[in-house]
């Protein structure tokens, strides 16, 4: 008698084990792809070359929970009309931001670092004159300058933080250009 309780005591802990290890890994695979795995699709041409119309990417959505958004971060942000867009953060809170002869300017000089912000600028837009970005607001430029609807112009504006939904990380989709977004 013994035996046999010992026996069922033993495969109702197998089974109990078997589900908790079960609950852990569809947890973890739940939150790795709702962390790091949110697809964003490219609409347009003014992100290349970095990325293509049509081409999708994934997002990091935890990372800016714990710091703040960096220029030449490449962000999905909702816009005003609740659409996501894919853009590249230029200006930080607190900067000025103006284009000027062709050039990006922020607090008066050429940013360094990244080669681009030296891609020429054929409309000023907002930032003809000097666009004093808050605590909390971004200044976003496509890298195809001249395809690109960004914070130049009055329906997109400055990007506020709360509209910022994540930061692309990965290329996915065409697989021939899988590869990390810089």
């Amino acid at each position: 008698m013994e035996f046999y309780q010992y026996e069922e005591t033993n495969n109702i802990r197998r089974a109990v084990n078997w589900i908790v290890q079960t609950a852990v890994v569809i947890s973890l695979a739940w939150f790795c792809v709702f962390a790091y795995g949110t697809g964003a699709v490219n609409t347009g041409q003014s992100m290349q070359p970095v990325i293509g119309n049509g081409e999708v990417s994934l997002q990091d959505r935890i990372l800016y929970h714990f710091k703040n958004p960096a220029r030449y971060d490449v962000i999905v942000f909702r816009s005003r009309d609740g659409k996501n867009n894919i853009k590249r953060i230029i200006g930080l809170p607190g900067e000025t931001v103006q284009i000027k002869d062709g050039k990006v300017l922020i607090d008066g000089k050429v940013p360094e670092g990244r080669e681009s912000v030296a891609v020429p600028v054929s409309i000023a837009g907002l930032a003809s004159e000097p666009v004093k970005l808050t605590q909390n607001e971004y200044f976003v430029l496509g890298d195809n300058r001249d395809a690109s609807e960004d914070s130049r112009f009055e329906s997109v504006g400055n990007i506020k933080r709360e509209q910022i939904a994540g930061k692309l990380w990965v290329r996915i989709s065409p697989v021939i250009r899988f590869g990390l977004i810089r």
